[in-house]
């Protein structure tokens, strides 16, 4: 089989931040990464989770809606792919630290957290999900697009 491109980036080297991991026409996909490959701990499942629900809620509701193909989570637990389709990179940055924002902010109850709505409702974790939410936040706090590039 022909190796896929994400297996050629250097994951002892990755830092967290915000990348662009592939293009295909107009769907880019980014590689939130939220901690350092290889190197525990990593994301919690509960975190991992709550990360999903609330990101996914948010950029879905956000004045870029018509735009957001896809955001989930790596099963490495290292971070998460956002899979946008005609949006800037500017545009992508933005939502981005603003959804990152709202969930480490967040309070209340997890959006779509029933066992009618969600196959695993009971393994959430707001209080991890605003941690890391908050950590990877302040990383991209200067993120430019200068950066979305992995460093090869």
């Amino acid at each position: 089989m022909k190796r896929i491109a994400s297996f050629d980036i250097d994951h002892c080297s990755l830092e967290p931040g915000m990348y662009i991991s592939s293009i295909n026409d107009d769907i880019v996909t980014y590689d939130l990464r939220f901690v350092h490959p290889n190197t525990p701990p990593f994301l919690e499942s509960g975190a991992i989770h709550t990360i999903e629900h609330l990101f996914a809620t948010y950029v879905r509701n956000s004045r870029f809606k018509d735009n957001v193909v896809y955001f989930g989570p790596m099963g490495c637990r290292t971070g998460f792919y956002f899979i946008v389709r005609k949006l800037s990179r500017a545009d992508a940055i933005t939502i981005t630290k603003e959804a990152l924002f709202f969930i480490s902010a967040y309070e209340g109850k997890i959006p779509g957290v029933s066992a009618t709505e969600c196959g695993n409702y009971r393994d959430h974790d707001l209080l991890s999900a605003r941690v890391h939410a908050s950590s990877l936040s302040h990383i991209l706090e200067n993120w430019n697009e200068s950066l979305l590039s992995y460093k090869r």
